[in-house]
């Protein structure tokens, strides 16, 4: 199914052809049939003569309601400028056209309307200028048909010029990632809330939980319906009414999206390439505040300019787009800037998530968004795994928009030529990354400087904390785990317990802390079960022998060689398995030592999993 736009100036006879064709009046607003003029959205449909079934959304044509009309027209697959006989082009028509030109509408229709006010000359004279209008846009050359809504005349040529094109037109690709810009919600007693929109990629069915974006509501679809039919699921390219629960009237807005949870993220910073309408009124600066328009939302915005300090009418560049409020929003989706009154330019989202804020005049950001933007679907691949560092699969799909299968196939060959670098199985496992090649590399050094600092700062520890080095490289747990497990096997890196180190590096004790540590150990031993608390050893030194097996540490102040402390755990445990109890005055006396040292070894052997506390006494676990 297809969706078909109007636009043009208005007075020029959109509703009025919108109802010829279809017999439905597309104007639904009390306002609209009392002042016998379109203000916001209208909807109808019809059957063309092959039985294709297409939808028509009609526009305002008033300056006023530009921004209604905005909200129509992104997601139309055919466009009909409509242009009246008696009045040729006018403001409202330059600029619609210039609309539909920045999103890249390829195909359109002029539709002369109000031929019978007219002599057939002027209606060539009309269709003259027309033509010099539509030069260097996408529509130069683009069919013209003359018609009279009052009469008649020329609507089935219409209509079977609309078949024609709309035969040869591809259907939208269904990339599994369902998007329903809604442009209207509403309330019917019964039935709840429900919003209309057009369907613009995956699909939706009757039962599915979705969510709405950037809102985050979550709700389930009760029910839908296309041209007031009830449908159980639809496919992308429909305009739909979709009947919610766990969602009132009052929680949503024109502007929100219908999706399914978890992966389409609202975003407050796009990357994008801009173009300047030929007509724009004054020249776009750096940093000017303009409203952005994309699909059905709007929202405030401020316009960095990458590669110079303005844009004149006419011109393109590189821009990153600073937003007001978060829109959800996805690689490719067309955008429109305008100021208070004007259209001034609009392009392509090349990148809907930066992770930075770019620096200006770089060749290297410049290189980048044009990689993204017209480069092969590996290289962009790769550009994209080069900025995020670990990516899987579904944010790659999103970013790059391409099908989730196509992505896993084409990253799975750039694995297999060193491109890029998985960690963990691609076809099997939902969460497996993948990094660039460049990426892995800057990881892996990364991770080789933190520790090589690391050994440098506490020689005398046996490694780094696992935990630590996954802070400081910005990972999450499970990409941690991934990533330590992928660079301990190329020998990188070496586990050891709770703690990673490089493989070369080995505690080893100066001839002076050689020293220490024997005299230290000497004290210790002299009355083993009841070690002296205030021997002064730094606090590194400790952690050495700690590391090494020779002493165990029971609380801050108590420590006993290993000897002694294995001594005393072979006495406690045959005491336990003889009696099934002790309490801290038994293994006092057992001891020959004092509460000062026994309560703190029984909480030790308690942590160690060797006993369990019951009321005042111990017994085995």
């Amino acid at each position: 199914m297809y969706v078909i736009g109007t636009s043009g100036h208005v007075d020029h006879g959109k509703s009025t052809l919108v109802t010829a064709l279809t017999s439905i009046d597309p104007d639904r607003l009390p306002e609209e049939k009392e002042r016998e003029m379109t203000i916001d959205l209208g909807f109808a449909w019809m059957t063309l003569p092959s039985g294709r079934e297409v939808s028509i959304v009609d526009v305002p044509g008033h300056e006023r309601f530009i921004k209604n009309m905005l909200a129509g027209v992104g997601a139309i697959d055919l466009a009909l400028l409509i242009v009246a006989a008696d009045e040729s082009v006018m403001p409202q028509t330059r600029e619609h056209l210039a609309i539909l030109d920045l999103l890249q509408i390829r195909r359109c229709i002029v539709v002369i309307t109000k031929a019978d006010l007219v002599d057939a000359e002027l209606v060539e004279l009309v269709k003259a200028e027309v033509e010099d209008t539509l030069a260097g846009t996408s529509f130069q050359g683009c069919p013209m048909l003359a018609v009279s809504a009052k009469t008649g005349a020329g609507l089935d040529n219409l209509k079977a010029e609309i078949d024609r094109i709309l035969g040869e037109t591809e259907a939208r690709r269904d990339l599994g990632r369902p998007r329903l810009p809604i442009d209207r919600c509403f309330s019917i007693s019964g039935f709840g809330t429900v919003v209309t929109g057009t369907l613009i990629d995956g699909g939706l069915a009757v039962g599915q939980e979705v969510e709405l974006a950037p809102s985050g509501l979550a709700c389930r679809i009760r029910g839908l319906q296309s041209h007031k039919s009830k449908v159980d699921q639809s496919g992308p390219g429909v305009r739909m009414a979709v009947n919610l629960t766990g969602a009132a009237r009052s929680d949503i807005q024109r502007g929100e999206v219908l999706t399914t949870p978890g992966w389409l993220r609202p975003t407050q910073r796009l990357d994008a390439r801009l173009r300047m309408v030929r007509g724009a009124p004054h020249p776009l600066r750096h940093n000017e505040g303009v409203t952005l328009h994309i699909f059905t939302s709007e929202t405030p915005a401020r316009v960095r300019l990458l590669e110079q300090d303005q844009l004149n009418a006419g011109e393109e560049g590189w821009v990153q787009l600073l937003l007001e409020n978060p829109v959800p929003a996805v690689k490719g989706d067309f955008f429109i800037l305008r100021s208070a009154e004007d259209t001034l330019g609009g392009g392509q989202v090349v990148d809907p998530n930066p992770r930075r804020r770019h620096r200006r005049f770089s060749e290297d950001v410049v290189e980048q968004l044009a990689t993204l933007d017209q480069g092969t679907g590996e290289d962009v691949l790769v550009s994209l795994a080069d900025q995020a560092g670990a990516c899987d699969l579904k944010m790659l799909s999103q970013k790059s928009n391409l099908p989730a299968e196509e992505v896993r196939q084409r990253v799975s060959q750039l694995a297999e030529q060193g491109g890029m670098v998985a960690l963990g199985n691609l076809e099997t496992e939902a969460d497996a990354v993948v990094y660039s090649s460049q990426g892995w590399n800057k990881l892996k050094g990364q991770a080789s400087a933190a520790l090589q600092a690391y050994h440098q700062q506490y020689p005398l520890r046996r490694g780094m904390p696992a935990q630590e080095l996954r802070s400081r490289l910005g990972l999450s747990q499970p990409v941690f785990l991934r990533v330590a497990a992928r660079v301990s096997q190329e020998g990188l890196l070496a586990e050891d317990g709770q703690q990673v180190r490089l493989p070369s590096h080995q505690v080893s004790l100066t001839p002076a802390l050689e020293r220490q540590a024997a005299e230290y150990l000497r004290t210790l031993a002299q009355d083993p079960y009841s070690p002296p608390t205030d021997l002064p050893l730094d606090g590194e030194l400790l952690g050495a022998l700690i590391d090494q097996g020779k002493v165990v540490k029971v609380n801050e102040s108590v420590v006993f060689t290993a000897e002694a402390y294995r001594q005393i755990s072979d006495k406690i445990i045959a005491h336990l398995k003889a009696n099934g109890k002790i309490t801290v005055a038994e293994a006092r006396t057992m001891l020959n030592s004092s509460r000062k040292y026994v309560l703190p070894l029984l909480e030790h052997l308690d942590q160690q999993r060797i006993t369990r506390r019951v009321g005042d006494e111990r017994v085995l676990r």
